[in-house]
């Protein structure tokens, strides 16, 4: 028998790999002779670094940088494919888990440690970067990046603007004499889970502001200065588009990016980590899939990790176990993609409890899962 475990992270809890590894061990007491593929899963958030050095064999990398807040931080990122190809994450240097709930705050969070990884790949000789933006703690259309990388934002009188999204709305001129070169000779590459365009009411700050630490007045605002930005930047790069799929991803990076790197691919986080993990070959000799989340429910449905493997072990007729710590409310359309979805949680506990006994909660919801599987397979 093989069974390939191919989850994402449990967010805040347990990474992709440690929910593989704690599945795997749970299963190994019931399918002791079964063969086992892990294959750790991200869709361009937490965890996409680790996902593709763990099943490529890269080299991972440290990098000190500047966090949301602008505080310096070491930030992971890696290379691939022999040192062709740099693989960065925006969680990892302007995420939110770098921030408590109460330093959340978009006006003023910037994107600048991202732009700083970029620099360190460029170092490093790379001709491809692999940028996974979810997880983001800004709202600032990629200025820091643009920023970090050399170019200047200014105000009508001419003074550099200060970091965040609300600083957008002073904005007035855009200089990239400074950029640096190296970029444009690089192919960049965005992976994301979300089609939002820049601005509006699906737009980066509405849709996403909130759990960043913005309250609904503060949306309002954040959003009118993404649209002061994109009104400025488009009289001016006609070849920039702010209603574009995806521009909203990670509070407006795609666009920031869009504007110093023309040719920049976005991409569908998981249909792209899934095809460079080669999983469709991967699975071609299973007999079961076992993906997961921290929650399931039919956000999973819009292009959330667990959906993306689904869909390719159910092309092939494979039968596709979800575990995961809570099963949302609205969630009957999970049928249509999964023989089965498990949650963890054991018992009512406080959020702090419940996320420490992600581990163990999750290895006994697995081990009853391989009871269950054992009859089936018999």
């Amino acid at each position: 028998m093989h069974i390939v475990i191919a989850p994402d992270s449990y967010k805040e809890s347990l990474s992709a790999t440690r929910v593989a590894e704690i599945i795997k061990m749970a299963f190994v007491n019931h399918f002791p002779e079964a063969k086992y593929s892990l294959l750790p899963l991200a869709d361009g958030g937490e965890g996409t670094v680790e996902a593709i050095l763990y099943a490529k064999t890269g080299n991972p990398y440290q990098t000190k940088v500047l966090d949301p807040l602008l505080r310096e931080v070491d930030a992971n990122w890696g290379i691939i494919d022999d040192g062709k190809t740099a693989v960065i994450e925006m969680a990892a240097a302007s995420g939110l888990p770098l921030l408590s709930e109460s330093q959340r705050d978009p006006c003023i969070t910037s994107t600048y440690g991202t732009g700083q990884l970029i620099l360190a790949a460029l170092d490093k000789g790379v001709n491809k970067i692999i940028i996974g933006l979810g997880g983001s703690a800004t709202n600032d259309a990629g200025a820091g990046i643009i920023q970090a990388l050399g170019g200047k934002l200014t105000n009508i009188e001419g003074q550099n603007l200060p970091p965040g999204g609300l600083a957008l709305t002073e904005f007035d001129r855009l200089d990239l004499s400074e950029i640096d070169p190296r970029l444009s000779k690089v192919e960049l590459i965005v992976a994301c889970d979300v089609n939002n365009p820049l601005c509006g009411l699906n737009g980066a700050s509405h849709i996403f502001g909130g759990q960043k630490g913005a309250d609904e007045s503060t949306r309002y605002a954040l959003d009118s200065a993404l649209m002061h930005f994109a009104s400025k930047i488009e009289t001016e790069f006609e070849t920039v588009c702010s209603s574009k799929q995806s521009m909203g991803a990670a509070g407006g990076a795609p666009y920031g990016l869009s504007i110093i790197h023309p040719k920049l691919k976005i991409v569908s986080g998981i249909e792209f980590i899934l095809n460079e993990l080669k999983y469709d070959v991967i699975i071609q000799q299973a007999d079961l899939v076992i993906t997961g989340e921290g929650k399931m429910d039919n956000q999973t449905l819009e292009g959330k990790t667990p959906l993306g493997v689904a869909k390719i072990a159910k092309q092939a007729n494979i039968p596709v176990i979800g575990l995961c710590g809570v099963v949302g409310d609205e969630s009957d359309q999970l049928r249509d993609y999964f023989d089965a979805v498990f949650p963890s949680i054991q018992s009512l506990k406080s959020l702090e409890a419940t996320l420490q006994a992600a581990s163990n909660s999750l290895y006994h919801t697995a081990v009853s899962v391989a009871a269950v599987t054992k009859m089936q397979f018999k």
